[in-house]
Formats: structure tokens, sequence, C-alpha cells
């Protein structure tokens, strides 16, 4: 296929598809043209998935937190190779008692508004993403009081030791515990942000945000980045481009077709059946941006009918068997692997469950289990993201499969925007809720007990699925204390063997996916999030 025989010159595609915004290019460009230095430019990035939900806190879509690290900055990050470093913090101590935390903030933080950051925004900010995030909330459970010691210092008092602090406020992935300005953090935790002013590396613009269609960020010119070179979610957040743009393309082909046209630079996740092309295409390399991989997961409402049931739970754990929807969602035995640890094969946690989980479909002990449950047969309603390339094929293969075992199973088909906020519903299923859906979650969201959000067992609190499990929370504080590496092995292993009996969630296998790149754009800062800074962008 000749590019361009599809795009032709006169009209680019991003043009032809949008004609009502001639109006805005023109003036990007210029933008382009006025603005210095002599080569500045756009980056524009095509994300994973569309993004109606611009608070990274309220959701752990991927998108939204990408959003997040755009526009918010954290107190620490996690570096490429998992060690928590300072970021927005200067220094900090801790009391001999382990339970006084005092923290100091780097000069010269503030928000995109102009005000200082200052520790009243910080504890708000927290005071949220505790309410939120798994392990937020086992924080709190611990937690005494925070207390402003001035504008830039802080404490968070204890009642108890709490061993993972810095892992907490350093953590990579969803839930981040981004920091806003207190009027905004004072947002009760279960109602969306309504206003985006952050202290990170861009500017969101607010005014040309096209919901469904695109977004658009400038440089912060006020953001002042750490001296240490970028590693992972910490570092130098640099920033060598002008603005950014995520433009929102569902279709995968008109996806690559932008790509090689070069109408856009980056892809984060192109279609698995495109890899093998992409990585044959002039001009395009196959950056793994997220080195650790992800992990496919099907996950159940336990509030409503049948799945409130642990044996209807556990009859669907053995009808789904990973193989098959790794060969049809992936394809390529390269980008996936098996694996029955609830913690991803080749983190710290992994291990061998034995036979409480193997992976593989047992279609008779998936029948006889069911018959023993107060499974009735009613319809499964199974949420599918049509608009999603990385998951979308899994709940046509979880159907057939649960169905071999004497399901009915209704699959709702929509975009991915859509299930993000349908799974926040807990109505009955036929009122517009749902009883399961399949999800993907990087590797340092699930590779230990205390990140991982299908854990979360404390009820109405907890994360979309609502478990209510007073010893799986129990268990998760012995882990969260323990300060023996050999302890807390035993305990993720006792964790995962609990986890697997009661049936939190299905791992359905793991997988890697690539970004598309051109080689226009270098830099590119491998990390547990996609993250935009250090990349620049020839004139190519």
């Amino acid at each position: 296929m000749k590019h361009d025989s599809v795009f032709p010159a006169i009209f680019p595609l991003r043009v032809r598809r949008h004609l009502p915004l001639i109006g805005a290019f023109s003036l990007a460009v210029m933008h382009w043209f006025s603005a210095a230095p002599a080569i500045a430019n756009t980056l524009r990035i095509v994300p994973a998935s569309n993004i109606t939900v611009l608070d990274p806190i309220w959701t752990t879509a991927y998108s939204s937190r990408n959003f997040g690290y755009m526009v918010f900055d954290t107190l620490f990050g996690t570096d490429a190779k998992g060690k928590i470093q300072p970021q927005m913090v200067q220094s900090w101590q801790v009391s001999d008692d382990k339970k006084t935390w005092t923290f100091t903030l780097r000069d010269g933080l503030a928000f995109s508004d102009g005000a200082p950051v200052t520790s009243a925004d910080v504890i708000a900010s927290l005071k949220r993403w505790m309410a939120r995030d798994t392990l937020g909330g086992l924080m709190a459970g611990a937690l005494d009081h925070a207390e402003a010691v001035d504008d830039k210092t802080f404490k968070l008092v204890f009642r108890t030791p709490f061993g993972p602090v810095l892992e907490a406020l350093g953590k990579p992935s969803s839930n981040v515990p981004f920091i806003m300005p207190k009027r905004i953090a004072d947002t009760p935790a279960d109602t969306p942000i309504k206003e985006i002013v952050g202290s990170g590396p861009y500017v969101f613009e607010a005014d040309r945000f096209r919901p469904g269609e695109s977004l658009w960020f400038r440089k912060n010119t006020a953001y002042h980045p750490r001296s240490e070179p970028p590693s992972g979610t910490a570092g130098g957040k640099r920033v060598f481009v002008d603005e950014v743009e995520w433009k929102i393309i569902r279709d995968p082909q008109t996806q690559m077709n932008a790509l090689l046209a070069n109408e856009v630079d980056i892809l984060e996740q192109p279609a698995f059946e495109q890899l093998s092309t992409l990585a044959k295409t002039p001009h395009v390399r196959l950056i793994n941006t997220q080195p650790n991989g992800f992990q496919f997961m099907f996950r159940f409402n336990f509030i409503q009918p049948p799945f409130n049931d642990v044996k209807v739970r556990q009859a669907a754990m053995w009808a789904l068997g990973q193989e098959p929807m790794l060969r049809t969602q992936v394809g390529q035995p390269k980008y996936y692997r098996t694996c029955a640890s609830l913690f991803p094969c080749g983190t710290p946690y992994a291990s061998d469950p034995g036979p409480v989980f193997t992976g593989k479909a047992d279609l008779a002990k998936a029948r006889a289990l069911l018959k023993q449950s107060s499974y009735k047969g009613e319809p499964i309603v199974l949420l599918r993201p049509t608009d999603n390339t990385t998951i979308g094929k899994l709940p046509l293969v979880a159907q057939q499969m649960l169905q071999q075992a004497g399901f009915k199973v209704q699959v709702m088909n929509m975009d991915w925007p859509s299930l993000v906020s349908r799974r926040a519903k807990k109505d009955a299923p036929n009122a517009g809720g749902w009883n399961a859906f399949i999800s993907a979650w990087g590797a340092e969201d699930v590779q230990n007990p205390l990140n991982n959000a299908m854990l979360n067992a404390t009820g109405d609190k907890g994360w979309f699925g609502w478990q209510n499990d007073p010893h799986l929370e129990e268990l998760k504080a012995r882990f969260a204390a323990a300060t023996d590496n050999a302890q807390k092995q035993q305990l993720a292993h006792e964790i995962q063997s609990y986890a697997y009996q009661i049936v939190t969630h299905v791992p359905l296998g793991q997988y890697m996916i690539p970004a598309a790149v051109r080689d226009s754009v270098s830099g590119i800062v491998p990390a547990g999030a996609q993250v935009y800074w250090n990349i620049r962008k020839s004139a190519k």
C-alpha cells in the first residue's frame, strides 16, 4: 500500500476527517512559525484509548493516569530499577520509633496558576488519594494525622509504624498520589474534579479540549525539573517540545495510517496484529515503553448475583483458560506468556500457586462447581470495550468458555470510556450495572498485595467489584507491617492462596505491547507508566 495513494498531500487525513477544525489547525501552524526557538514543534500522540475522565484520582484508567503525569507532579517517583526517589520533596526524616515522617518540599514549586505549592496542598491531595487508592487506604488506616509544620514542611504521624510510606508516595501507577491545589483536592473523593491545575511539566489547555477528538498541552515554562537524569517516573522531567497533542483516533487501521503518513508521531498501543508490519516499516520503531509488561484479568461484581456466591466465582475461574485468551487477543507468542501466579511472573513476589489455580481451563470442575452453587441460569452481563484493541477480543473468548461451562453470557458492547463509567455503577446488571469485565494492568500495579486494586476488600470503599473481606485486609496489613523479606514472601504467597480460594479475580496471562514511534522522535523514557518528558522531535 502506497502512502501517497491513501493520503493525498493536498488534504492530509487529519484535515479530511475534521474539516471543522481547520481553523484551529491554522492557528496551530501560525503558532509553530511564530514561536521561539526556530525549531518549535508539536509532539503528536495517539493514546491507547479515548479519555473522558481527567481526574487521575477518581479513576484508575491508564489514559487518566497518563494525563495526570502530563500536568501534575508527585512527591516521589520510581526509577528504572524500581527504587523510590524524591521528586517534589527535597529532604525527609524518620523518627526513631518509625511513627513520624517529616518532609520538606523543594524550593520554587508552583502551580500553573502561579500559586506556590504548600504543605496544605500536599495534605489535602494525599487525603483525597488515600480515600481512593488501595495502598493509600492501608496507609490511611495506619495514619494518626497529617500536619503542616510550615508552608514547605509537613508531617505524617502514624499510630503504628507503616513500612511502605515511600513506596506509597512514589508508586508509579494507578492511583498515583498526584499533588493538586488544596481548593481542588478538597473535592470529595467520589466526585471527579472540575478544574485542572497542576505543577507538572505541561499545562493542560482546557479551552482547546475537544472530547473524543483531541487534547492539547503546552510546555510549562515555570516548571523547574530536578537536576538528575530522567529514570522511570523519577529524575528530571525536562520538556523539549513546545506543545503536545493527544489525537483521539479510535480505528486501529486509521491510527496506523496516520503514523505512516507522518500525521502523528507516536501510537501508544498499536493493535497486536499490526506489530509485524510496523516492525518492518521504514521510519518507524517499536519501543517497549513499559518493560515490565501487563497482566490481563477478569473481574467480578461481588454485590450482585450470581458472583456474590463464591462457588459461582470458582466455577468461572476454572472455565477460563489463559492460552486461548492470549492466542486470540495477542496472537504472537513472543509478546505473551501464560502465568498462574497472582503476582506477574518475573516480579519479586511471583510464586507457583499449585493446584489452587493453574491458568488452564477445567470444564468438568467448572460445571461441577456451578451445579453446587446458587446460579439459576440468569444472564451474566459482561462488558466489552469495542474500541480498545488491547482487550477487545477477550470478552468474546470468555463468553464462549463460560457458556461451555453452563453460564449464560450477555456481552454488552461499548467504548472504553463508557465501560469506565458503567463499571462504577452498583445498579443491578439489567438496570445499567454489570456482572463482570476484563481489564489489563501494568505489572507495577499488581506486583504486590498492597498495590493490587483487585485485592482491595474494603467493600463500598474498595475498587470496582466492591468485595468485602476483613481477613484479606488483615493479611495485607500484616504484609505492610513486615520488615523481613522472607516474611513478606511468605505472606504474599498466603495472600495469593487465599485470593484464589475466594476468587478475587482471574489472571488471564501476561503480555507486552510496544509503542510505535516515528524515527524523528527520540528520548522516550521507559517507565511504569506512559510518560512524555525528555522527548525531542527532529524536523525529519
